[in-house]
């Protein structure tokens, strides 16, 4: 049987159990009901009976909000409490700075501000409880950035510390030479009449402000003040540079959701990327149009100056699962895994492999396989040729041997001059291209590769060079005639366009 501080800790402190869900949930209630109210209050007659009404039940949400927070605050154990043997004064003191630390803490500030309504003077506060939606985990699954500027926070806290000292120290030395000048205890003219009022005019003259409310008559008040405006400049710039070093990164992850959220389909995802790839780009570029099919580049890092504006960079690892949700693999048309030029030719094709295995891995555990009416076309680049039956083992449709189709065009093209320029001619686009697509329906197969040819070349003016059947393991080339075409056979041939939009 648990204890009872060890059921309070479980209910606040650990999201696996039971009773921690439940509380959870009871607590997004309080603050569904808590918002609603709010709304609610919006639209009565401040003073009527149903107005009241709502206040009693407000403050009953706000105290149950206090005490949340409370057995949240008692039932905090630090991490370190047991990890060294501490005398009872020792483990008290320990204990009660890393309560201190744990309640000076992002949210909890928020969940301590939320109940600092219960008090009339601070009712106007109400609205901050809107700000405990910042705990709900769900809002952004893959790079939260809420938790990201909490994390920044306290990864920089001692940076973060030093620039508040700095703004809160000139602050207090200039309101309080103001006051000693101009105050109640100065001879002569009287600006302030208080400490408050001399610290009020520092923090709006060191932030630029300017309210004008209140204004050094002095002229050593007048000097205090240049002083002020000047040291402002450099102590918020200092300020200014230790927040967008810290903060902006963690800002910036929202873009990993961005397009998880989004409503793209049939998209091309491009998984790696090095600036040797750029002419793939450009080739995708010609293909698809930049109207046409979105193309999103999946690789480690930040956007490289190069990458065209047409293309949509997402920062991940395409060899992990848990990244792949990140540009809705399971919603695209196809994936093409680039081979690494600055590794040798094994490592980029090991990283190959592993990628087409994680995307094909992927599809299978989340359902997306089964779901699917068109699987999804992977196509993998392989430098060795010797990883090429390995690419086609883990998982792609298709694999690309550009190191030896490169050098075999050269070699054949010294033996046959001429047939790397036609060769290159048919890979380009908007030129006369291979392409394989099924018969036309309105054509009765079986039937000889004659009569298919001749079709083709009379109704959609195509070259057919090739023939895939059913069942055959390699495309049949430049057959003859009299080549039987079962049903199911899909054609290879040259044309300005492919004739069918369901490509093989």
């Amino acid at each position: 049987m648990k204890s009872q501080p060890g059921i309070i800790n479980a209910a606040f402190h650990r999201p696996e159990t039971r009773v921690y869900r439940l509380v959870q949930g009871f607590v997004w209630l309080l603050i569904a009901g808590s918002i609603a109210l709010i709304v609610a209050g919006l639209f009565l007659e401040p003073g009527s009976p149903t107005a009241q009404f709502l206040i009693r039940i407000d403050h009953m949400v706000l105290w149950l909000f206090l005490a949340e927070y409370l057995l949240r605050l008692i039932s905090y154990r630090p991490p370190g409490l047991e990890l060294f043997d501490r005398t009872p004064s020792n483990r008290f003191l320990y204990s009660a700075a890393k309560r201190l630390g744990y309640a000076l803490s992002p949210l909890m500030l928020i969940d301590l501000a939320t109940v600092l309504a219960l008090a009339p003077q601070l009712r106007g506060l109400r609205a901050l409880r809107l700000l405990r939606i910042l705990r709900f985990p769900r809002i952004f699954r893959r790079a939260n950035p809420f938790r990201g500027v909490m994390l920044s926070f306290k990864e920089n806290r001692l940076m973060f510390a030093f620039g508040l000292l700095m703004v809160s120290g000139a602050t207090v030395l200039g309101g309080l030479t103001l006051f000693l000048i101009e105050g109640p205890l100065a001879k002569g003219t009287r600006t302030i009449d208080s400490l408050g009022e001399g610290i009020w005019w520092a923090l709006v003259t060191i932030t630029t402000v300017g309210y004008g409310d209140i204004i050094p008559t002095t002229l050593v008040g007048r000097i205090v003040g240049g002083v002020l405006m000047v040291s402002g400049m450099f102590t918020l710039a200092l300020f200014a540079g230790i927040v967008s070093q810290t903060l902006l990164r963690a800002v910036l992850s929202i873009r990993e959701e961005q397009f998880r959220m989004s409503t793209y389909v049939n998209h091309v995802v491009v998984c790696g990327y090095d600036p040797g790839a750029r002419m793939l780009l450009d080739a995708l570029l010609a293909e698809l149009g930049v109207d046409g099919t979105t193309v999103v580049l999946f690789a480690e890092g930040e956007r490289p100056p190069g990458v065209p504006l047409d293309f949509t960079w997402v920062n991940g690892d395409p060899t992990k699962e848990s990244e792949l949700d990140k540009v809705r693999l399971s919603h695209a048309a196809a994936a093409i895994v680039v081979g690494n030029r600055k590794v040798l030719p094994q490592q980029a094709d090991a990283h190959t492999i592993l990628t087409v295995f994680t995307l094909r891995s992927f599809l299978e555990r989340n359902g997306a396989a089964a779901r699917r009416r068109n699987p999804l076309h992977v196509v993998a680049e392989i430098l060795d040729a010797e990883n090429v039956a390995h690419a086609q083992t883990a998982g792609a449709d298709e694999v690309i041997e550009t190191t030896r189709l490169g050098f075999s065009l050269l070699a054949h093209s010294v033996v046959a001059p001429g047939t790397a320029a036609v060769m290159g001619r048919m890979a380009a686009s908007r030129a006369h291209s291979l392409f394989v697509s099924k018969v036309p329906p309105n054509f009765e197969l079986p039937a000889t590769f004659g009569r298919v040819a001749a079709h083709l070349k009379g109704a959609h003016g195509a070259l057919a060079i090739g023939l895939r059947r059913p069942g055959d393991a390699e495309d049949l080339l430049n057959p003859s005639d009299e080549v039987l075409v079962p049903i199911g056979s899909r054609v290879v041939y040259l044309a300005d366009e492919a004739y069918c939009e369901e490509e093989g």
